[in-house]
């Protein structure tokens, strides 16, 4: 009997792989994820007046990941629709850096690299009205969140950058235009201790190289007054020989006539 049924299972699994062709459909045992229970675009749907199927979002609907409740954040804003006064996210060294290399992509090119004005857009002789500097007492005093609704919006004849410069990359850009003008106005109490002994010992060295240039100067300027001082050179005597050569010339000349 076990003999039997291995030889029919055999059989069977023979005549399946016999290689023909079927024009039936394969035997499907789930059509759930066939037949859904939903409506494609432009579907129609009886259920509503109009027969539409596709439908407005309900108002004040927001999508997901796009519910903007920081104000400060993602206007520059405050709760009372004032420009805030500083970054609301912390100034680290990777966040100037980030704003450095997003600055010198979106905004170098008209505002210098340096933040100065002197951008190859602006300067370059294209039309374009020149970019105002940053080290400009007004911008110097202008709030943070100004900055960065500039950026943002643009103003005048800048281009708002708020669809290709994301919110975070637009706050690490101001934090670079803070550091840019800070360089220009730098104290020395800024510079920390460690660094600052550092800067001081190589302004020592380097006024210590210059002196024996300066001594060298000064020898050389006596040394040049005392050979004038020594006589007059040989130069000088036959200048002295042809004018006195000259004045007999003359008086013989005045004889004759």
């Amino acid at each position: 009997m076990k003999h039997t049924l291995f030889i029919l299972i055999t059989a069977l699994m023979w005549m399946g792989c016999r290689g023909t062709r079927s024009g039936d459909p394969p035997v499907h045992l789930n059509r759930n994820m066939d037949y859904q229970l939903r409506y494609d675009p432009q579907d129609e749907n009886v259920f509503y007046a109009d027969n539409r199927a596709m439908r407005m979002p309900v108002a004040g609907t927001v999508a997901r990941g796009t519910l903007r409740e920081d104000t400060r954040f993602y206007d520059g804003r405050s709760e009372d629709g004032a420009y805030v006064q500083s970054l609301p996210v912390p100034a680290t060294r990777e966040l100037i850096l980030r704003g450095q290399d997003r600055f010198d992509i979106f905004c170098a090119p008209c505002h210098g690299r340096a933040g100065d004005g002197d951008g190859i857009i602006t300067t370059g002789g294209y039309g374009f009205t020149p970019a105002p500097t940053f080290h400009e007492e007004r911008l110097r005093g202008v709030e943070d969140g100004y900055l960065f609704d500039v950026i943002s919006r643009g103003v005048r004849t800048m281009p708002a950058y708020g669809h290709q410069v994301p919110v975070a990359d637009r706050w690490a850009i101001v934090a670079y235009i803070r550091a840019l003008q800070r360089s220009q106005y730098a104290r020395e109490d800024d510079i920390p201790p460690d660094v600052r002994a550092q800067v001081r010992q190589s302004g020592a060295a380097t006024t210590a190289g210059q002196a024996p240039a300066a001594e060298s100067a000064d020898t050389t300027a006596p040394d040049a007054a005392g050979q004038n001082d020594d006589g007059p050179s040989e130069g000088d005597a036959d200048a002295d020989t042809s004018a006195n050569d000259a004045g007999t010339g003359a008086e013989s000349g005045g004889g004759d006539r």
